[in-house]
């Protein structure tokens, strides 16, 4: 499986030959550093630790530092990825926006944007009661449990609560293109995550059969499909 660490940077939008317009994500992608390794003799299993951004030296704690080899900055995100493409690059290596190339469909992952405490329409999108006049039932959750039997709110009942602000994966997105000279990725749709967000682009695990598009103009001097 293929990996990155990126930043979103926001949306925009592109344009396809036949004049259709296309939203897509930019994620910006610094060059990734081979951290470490982990191997099924010493770990248990095998996956390839990734490292994005720089931290200030004097942020760096013992710790968290004896986890870089010489030779290799302390990086501020890390990240553990197993079934890494083969064959495992390096320690110390770097890894760029070049190594989806080829590709046509990745999973993005990261921390979807926090709204707060919200009710059950906002939450679950449930209808609510209705608007007309005299209904005193309009955006309440309405009955929650039984009375004398189980005589409890069920485990898992759909309810009024926390939102957002959790890790979410969206899968099977289209790369519509790249472009090396900036470090982007053009991924088709949105993204979890505020602007700014540290996300994790990966090979998709669910690919199907897409259907291409050729971008008016090209990526970075190049058509994508």
């Amino acid at each position: 499986m293929k990996a990155l660490i990126g930043r979103k940077v926001g949306m925009t939008q592109l344009f396809a030959e036949d004049g259709s317009l296309l939203p897509a994500t930019l994620i910006e992608v610094e060059p990734n550093v081979v951290v470490g390794h982990r191997t099924a003799e010493r770990d248990g299993y095998s996956a390839v630790v990734l490292g994005a951004g720089r931290m200030r030296p004097k942020r760096v704690t013992k710790p968290y530092g004896g986890q870089f080899g010489k030779g290799v900055e302390a990086a501020r995100h890390l990240v553990e990825v197993r079934d890494f493409a083969a064959p495992a690059p390096e320690v110390g290596a770097t890894i760029g926006v070049e190594l989806f190339a080829g590709d046509s469909r990745v999973d993005v992952r990261g921390t979807s944007k926090g709204k707060g405490y919200q009710g059950v329409m906002k939450r679950h999108g449930f209808r609510g009661g209705r608007k007309t006049h005299g209904s005193k039932f309009h955006r309440a959750p309405g009955s929650t449990g039984q009375s004398a039997s189980p005589s409890k709110v069920l485990k898992g009942k759909r309810m009024p609560g926390r939102m957002g602000g959790i890790s979410a994966t969206v899968h099977n997105l289209r790369l519509y293109g790249i472009d090396a000279a900036r470090r982007l990725l053009l991924v088709g749709g949105p993204c979890p995550g505020h602007r700014g967000a540290t996300v994790l682009v990966t090979s998709a695990k669910k690919a199907g059969p897409a259907r291409a598009v050729t971008l008016a103009g090209g990526v970075g001097g190049e058509a994508a499909s």
